[in-house]
């Protein structure tokens, strides 16, 4: 399926890989409510078209394009359309899932992003934004927050990691070698509305899915694991500041907050009004203790930080999935 534009001469064109996920539909809000003309290019094997609902009435501004990022017909889209700026967010997403089928983490992962960057690289793409992984790229540390500076000499536990990692060497290469410009943003544990509830991504929609349905959630391990909850929204806004600033960097899209699970249990149960009790369950292999990003690095860059407390940025997502429902 292809749902095509008209022509809107002297607009930037921005291609969105992943648009019509979770981040992904986001960042096509954003993009087009700044005058940007939007190609969101997804599969939809994760992605759904009802997050799409606003950027679709953008009608001429918008499209559309039902692919896999790894198919050899992707040059095309992009020889059609000549995005000035790409914005790769498409990916396997799942750390258990790697670790199950490490094959097609790293088909999806690395190849997927060799495709659009060799696309883009030929298509006279000026940057390509990418989406990496601060929970999972710097494997176990003991400094926390954690700094960029912890890539080096890393070591992911997960494929998924191992897969994010790798990517920050082709991005390097293609900026050295054809001239494409990059920002890396190691994202932390992105949450808000429009969250896909089925699947460990998002422990966040997982049990305000859950708790809305009046079924106990299941936090693995004892729940005292700790993680570095940012919303959306701040997500959204680093991405597009990155459009611009931040060549050749890898920087950390975070809060530098540490967030047990119980504690986002507590606190999504009290605005959903939950009292029940969660069901615990073994740990899963390939996660970390703990994690939290030092966004200093995205400040002095991008000019980016986050804004959004956990308490307000867990409230307003209560708020949509019980609208949603």
């Amino acid at each position: 399926m292809r749902v095509a534009f008209g022509n809107l001469g002297g607009v930037q064109t921005y291609l969105v890989t992943g648009g019509a996920g979770f981040i992904g539909s986001h960042l096509c809000d954003r993009l087009l409510a700044e005058g940007k003309r939007v190609i969101a290019v997804d599969d939809l094997s994760q992605g759904r078209i009802a997050n799409l609902s606003e950027a679709r009435g953008y009608d001429k501004q918008f499209g559309l394009v039902n692919m896999d990022v790894r198919v050899e017909s992707l040059r095309a889209e992009f020889e059609r359309e000549r995005p000035e700026v790409v914005m790769h967010l498409a990916a396997q997403v799942s750390v258990t899932a790697s670790v199950s089928d490490p094959a097609h983490d790293a088909s999806v992962n690395l190849m997927g992003l060799l495709n659009v960057l060799e696309a883009a690289a030929s298509t006279g793409a000026r940057k390509v934004v990418f989406a990496a992984s601060g929970g999972t790229l710097y494997g176990e540390v003991r400094r926390f927050p954690v700094k960029e500076t912890a890539r080096r000499g890393s070591h992911p536990v997960s494929p998924y990691g191992i897969s994010k990692k790798a990517a920050e060497d082709y991005l390097a290469f293609y900026q050295r070698t054809r001239g494409l410009d990059y920002t890396s943003l190691a994202l932390a544990n992105v949450y808000g509305p429009r969250q896909d509830p089925h699947g460990e991504a998002g422990v966040v929609a997982i049990f305000a899915s859950k708790m809305l349905a009046g079924e106990p959630p299941t936090i693995f391990g004892d729940g005292e694991q700790t993680r570095d909850f940012v919303y959306v929204d701040d997500v959204v806004d680093a991405f597009a500041r990155a459009a611009e600033r931040g060549s050749g960097a890898l920087a950390n899209i975070g809060t530098a907050v540490e967030t047990s699970v119980n504690e986002v249990f507590k606190l999504l149960g009290r605005s959903l009004g939950y009292r029940g009790q969660a069901v615990h369950a073994p740990s899963r292999a390939g996660e970390l203790l703990r994690s939290a990003l030092d966004h200093s690095l995205a400040e002095r860059e991008l000019g980016w930080k986050p804004w959004t407390p956990i308490k307000d940025g867990l409230k307003a997502t209560a708020d949509a999935f019980r609208a949603a429902r």
